[in-house]
């Protein structure tokens, strides 16, 4: 059931439903096993109850394959999961107790789960918390090997139903359930994790434009702010555009708003901060950018922006947009540089528009701001 209320609001909805059949399907061993103790013939039930157990845990490799993007033969695990039932059958009669029936029980629960682990393995993630639930799906298969051995050292019965009433049933159910539930608990908190993670981009990009909101960029910007200038903001601003939605409509204005995000979002170099931080203006952090290199910038995408046409506007419409550019100083506080870059912006706004202005130097701001410290 918490799988099933994870996958609502998982990327990865699909995991999280199989997920949820899995422990589903597994928890059904836990009914067989009490028609074992009180339904004869206990042998059908048993089976089912191996059966039920092994399904949840490949199950849980389907849905480790869709978590991490892997791809998953279907068929080939579905073979090889009648395979194992088929040998549970055939040694269902042998003595319990003895290597030769322990270990062929034991091992496919560890061949399904060390293939978890595997997949999981295999897919290179990299958080801690993937690689905490590789190494305890490791440990859990691993730990199936070990009751076969212990299951002939402490004695399981003669029977299915004596197993059920041995000592040794109740420390290897207990242990086993608390390893299946731990990995349970530690898929939960992979796919919480996502989500929150999730909820965290979503806060902090505009959904109109693609590209980020103050939060984000002001979540972002300090630490690229700490490596080592020149570091360039440019602002800009689209020209007109309360006739754009005087004339198209607000579906109009959106248009051009989404378009100018994508715009800026392709042209920006890699490591750079695109924003949106008013209603048609934007700003971009250029980190290791010049204020020549960010002028040239500027220029490409005032240029870019005359001429290209606007998805959901007449191909006639042309929106243009003006841009003010300003180097950030050496020891200049950000929303300093970004004042100047604003007022730059305000003179091309004046100048005409489209139009690209320079900032004044940062010196002089950067001289008060010491002398009022």
């Amino acid at each position: 059931m918490f799988f099933l209320a994870v996958s609502a609001r998982s990327r990865n909805r699909v995991a999280a439903r199989w997920f949820a059949g899995a422990f589903a399907v597994a928890s059904l061993s836990t009914i067989f096993e009490l028609f074992v103790a009180y339904v004869p013939p206990p042998k059908p039930w048993a089976i089912l109850a191996f059966a039920a157990m092994l399904g949840g845990m490949f199950m849980l490799r389907v849905g480790i394959g869709h978590l991490y993007g892997l791809k998953t033969n279907h068929t080939v695990l579905a073979a090889i999961f009648g395979a194992f039932v088929v040998l549970d059958v055939v040694i269902y009669d042998l003595p319990r107790g003895t290597l030769e029936h322990a270990l062929p029980y034991q091992t496919p629960f560890a061949v399904a789960l060390g293939m978890c682990a595997w997949a999981a393995w295999r897919a290179q993630a990299k958080s801690f918390v993937d690689r905490a639930l590789v190494v305890l799906l490791a440990v859990t298969s691993v730990h199936f090997i070990a009751k076969a051995f212990a299951a002939v050292l402490a004695g399981s019965g003669s029977t299915a139903k004596d197993y059920l009433a041995s000592q040794f049933a109740l420390v290897s159910q207990s242990m086993g359930a608390v390893l299946i539930v731990a990995v349970g608990l530690m898929l939960l908190c992979v796919l919480v994790l996502e989500i929150v993670a999730d909820e965290k981009v979503n806060a902090e990009v505009d959904a109109l434009s693609g590209v980020l909101n103050r939060r984000g960029f002001d979540n972002r910007v300090d630490a690229l702010m700490a490596a080592q200038g020149p570091h360039s903001i440019v602002l800009c601003d689209l020209d007109h555009f309360k006739s754009v939605n005087d004339t198209h409509g607000h579906q109009g204005g959106d248009a051009a708003i989404r378009a100018f995000g994508e715009m800026l979002q392709a042209a920006a170099p890699k490591g750079a901060l695109v924003a949106r931080i008013g209603g048609e203006e934007f700003v971009l952090f250029l980190p290791r950018t010049a204020k020549d290199a960010a002028l040239l910038f500027a220029h490409a995408l005032r240029a870019t922006r005359a001429v290209a046409p606007i998805p959901g506007l007449p191909p006639s419409v042309r929106v243009t947009s003006s841009f003010g550019v300003a180097e950030v100083g050496r020891d200049e506080p950000l929303r300093f540089a970004m004042r100047r870059a604003d007022d730059a912006l305000y003179a091309a706004k004046n100048a005409g528009r489209d139009r690209v202005h320079e900032a004044e130097p940062a010196a002089v701001v950067v001289e008060a701001f010491k002398l009022a410290n």
